[in-house]
């Protein structure tokens, strides 16, 4: 996050909270800082600019690398990832009853969840040990 100007950071901060704009979560369940993600990624013209940035964690952002689509898993059908400086996470996403699995409401959070697999085994279980100890996840 180095590169980025000390304004552009404070946004970043303000916006997200140390929480990824994806999954939401947070630094503390990681275990590891949060990356600065290009929405829209450089290699396909995306610029370094608020509008285009977010925190993401680690896996979120290794997941979905370079992508700006995939494929809603109900429909087939392919379409636009999560924008979260354009829509509302809570359109998008929801938790289980339990707070350790994401839900996409829309065939943009379906297509999300899937590609950056956000429910997977590692993470589900970190959820649980959290949820085990009092913490609700957010829902932006």
């Amino acid at each position: 996050m180095s590169y980025l100007p000390a304004d552009l950071r404070e946004r970043l901060l303000a916006a997200d909270n140390r929480h990824c704009a994806y999954c939401t979560t947070t630094e503390a369940n990681t275990g590891q800082p949060m990356t600065v993600d290009h929405i829209t990624p450089q290699a396909q013209g995306g610029e370094t600019a608020f509008d285009n940035l977010c925190f993401a964690c680690r896996r979120c952002n290794e997941y979905k690398g370079s992508a700006i689509h995939a494929e809603d898993p109900l429909t087939g059908e392919t379409v636009p990832l999560f924008h979260p400086r354009q829509q509302s996470w809570g359109d998008h996403f929801q938790w289980d009853e339990s707070g350790t699995m994401l839900i996409g409401l829309t065939s943009i959070g379906r297509a999300t969840v899937v590609a950056l697999n956000m429910n997977n085994p590692l993470i589900v279980d970190v959820r649980r040990r959290w949820v085990s100890v009092g913490w609700h996840p957010p829902t932006n």
